[in-house]
């Protein structure tokens, strides 16, 4: 298939919107209308994977980590970002990556450990204000069902576990169309009145094109009267982090052994116990210091994470452990959880994914 239908497809569950702004998301090298039979997930793009990609015959390679960060002046093979993607080049093989908008995303990376360590009760331990757009607009009331339909078809109206959402205010409307216009309803030259229904519905912003074209095709007006508003609401389906809870509580200890078996761990660094059970549990793949706080206030008893530097351990102060497993430990299972999409959406369509182990730190 052409790589642009696996891009649409993954960008539908993990939006490029959604990520950092230092972040490099989305279509690094290829041509988005080749076709390819094949793809080769893995958690970076190195020399090693483009070469294990081309042995298998895999057109696509999808990493969670991004090649390139940071813009390239020359390639000349001088390190390893420039010969990686010379031979991604030479090889015709695509890159794509997968990052920060993975994590942000209620099913993505934070999900994954949640169900690796085995809790209940999941949610996004921070969620991202400023994510919701709210639109108003005047419908005539005899239309006014088929364009809530057409605004729900193209993802209005969702809030948590509820779909079809609207607010409905019952009005009159005036105006007068002028010389040039051609009115769906009313005369030219002459005021007209309708009974309108004010039509409100709230939806991520990064589905304002879709929902948009869904009203301009619903709406039988030829000039529409609506507004779209930025909420400061917090999106609960969005945003860093996870929390959950265990379904039986563990010592410390317990826990410990229970995390390292589950994730597959060679070594965990940690701050010192606090001598309570351990029932509620936040994680954060990859580096996750900057949730410490938020760790400690929504009152989970273990935060796990990666990248945590020395004088950062302290901040958990006694209040919960913190429990650094290793940044490519925390994010290894997206390899699986990125394949089973892929293959779900897709099931006769080749699916890889890599052996080759890209993690740059060794234990001894």
């Amino acid at each position: 298939m052409k790589i642009s239908a696996l891009i649409t497809f993954l960008e539908e569950q993990a939006p490029l919107r959604l990520q950092e702004s230092y972040d490099n998301s989305g279509l690094i090298c290829g041509n988005p209308d080749s076709e390819i039979e094949s793809v080769l997930i893995a958690l970076d793009c190195t020399e090693e994977i483009i070469e294990e990609a081309r042995k298998k015959g895999c057109g696509m390679v999808i990493s969670h980590h991004p090649i390139v960060f940071k813009g390239l002046k020359r390639f000349t093979g001088s390190n390893y970002v420039e010969r990686t993607i010379i031979s991604a080049i030479k090889n015709d093989i695509a890159i794509y990556a997968i990052h920060t908008n993975l994590d942000h995303v209620n099913q993505g990376v934070n999900r994954r450990i949640c169900d690796k360590i085995g809790l209940d009760n999941q949610r996004i331990l921070e969620p991202k204000t400023e994510q919701l757009l709210k639109l108003g607009v005047y419908v005539p009331a005899d239309h006014a069902e088929a364009v809530r339909s057409s605004l729900f078809a193209a993802g209005a109206g969702r809030i948590g576990n509820y779909s079809d959402c609207s607010f409905n205010l019952i009005g009159e409307g005036t105006f007068k169309a002028t010389e040039g216009a051609d009115p769906f309803v009313g005369e030219v030259g002459k005021r007209h009145s309708e009974t309108e229904i004010r039509i409100e519905v709230v939806f991520p912003f990064w589905l304002e094109k879709v929902v948009m074209n869904h009203l301009r095709k619903s709406h039988p007006y030829e000039e529409i009267a609506y507004d779209l508003i930025q909420l400061k609401n917090s999106l609960q389906t969005v945003g860093a982090g996870m929390i959950g809870e265990l379904p039986e509580s563990m010592t410390e200890a317990e826990f410990l052994s229970h995390l390292k078996q589950n994730m597959n761990l060679k070594v965990i660094r940690h701050t010192s116990f606090c001598g309570k059970n351990v029932k509620k549990v936040a994680v954060c793949g990859g580096s996750g210091s900057f949730l410490i706080g938020p760790a400690i206030s929504s009152g989970s008893d273990f935060y796990v994470t990666a990248d945590v530097k020395y004088h950062e351990f302290f901040d958990a102060e006694g209040k919960l452990v913190i429990a650094d497993i290793g940044h490519f430990e925390s994010e290894r299972f997206t390899i699986d959880l990125l394949g089973e999409w892929i293959s779900e959406k897709f099931p006769t369509f080749a699916v890889r994914l890599t052996e080759t182990n890209t993690n740059p730190i060794n234990y001894f």
